[in-house]
C-alpha cells in the first residue's frame, strides 16, 4: 500500500549543535522560520527508552515539530494517509537524534512513531501547534491511534 518518497508538508530541518567548553546549545525552533500557524501552543520533552516505540498514531488538525537532537537516536516513520494528497501513499524512514540532529513538521494526517534505536534512553522534544486536549484540557484529544489496531497498515521494522 505504502511506497518510499517524500511527503507533502513534511519538513525535515537539520539541527546545528553550537559547542564551546560549557556543553552545547540548540534552537529548537524559530518563530522566523515556522508559518505562523504553525507556531507552537505547547512545548514538551519525552524520554523514550532503548528499544521503545511511540505511535503510530496521526492528528486530524495538529501539526506535531519534533526535534529529534539526542541523546539517543530514533528511527522516525511517517506515512501520508491524506486521500487528498498529491503524496498519498508515500512513507518516509529516517535515522534522527544524535547522529543526525533535525526538527521535523508533520502536518495533520500524516501517521507517525517513532523507535529508539540506541543503547541508551532517548530524549525528543515536541512543539505542537495545538494544546493537547485543547484550552483547560476540556475539549477530545486529537488523535488517531493505529498502535492498538490488529489490522494497521503501519508496521515498524525492528
Amino acid at each position: 500500500m505504502f511506497h518510499d518518497g517524500p511527503i507533502a508538508g513534511v519538513v525535515l530541518t537539520p539541527i546545528r549543535h553550537i559547542h564551546d567548553h560549557r556543553g552545547w546549545l540548540i534552537e529548537l525552533w524559530r518563530s522566523d522560520e515556522l508559518d505562523p500557524s504553525l507556531l507552537p501552543a505547547q512545548v514538551y520533552a519525552s524520554e523514550t527508552r532503548p528499544g521503545i516505540a511511540r505511535g503510530p498514531h496521526e492528528h486530524r488538525r495538529q501539526s506535531d515539530y519534533f526535534v529529534f537532537a539526542g541523546p539517543g537516536d530514533f528511527r522516525l516513520y511517517l506515512w501520508d494517509a491524506r486521500r487528498d494528497s498529491a503524496t498519498f501513499g508515500a512513507k518516509q524512514v529516517h535515522v534522527l537524534g544524535e547522529s543526525d540532529p533535525h526538527a521535523v513538521l508533520v502536518p495533520p494526517g500524516v501517521v507517525h512513531a517513532y523507535r529508539n534505536v540506541g543503547s541508551i534512553p532517548g530524549l525528543v522534544f515536541n512543539c505542537p501547534n495545538r494544546l493537547y486536549a485543547g484550552e483547560g484540557r476540556k475539549e477530545p484529544i486529537d488523535e488517531i491511534r493505529h498502535e492498538t489496531r490488529d489490522d494497521s497498515p503501519y508496521h515498524l521494522d525492528y
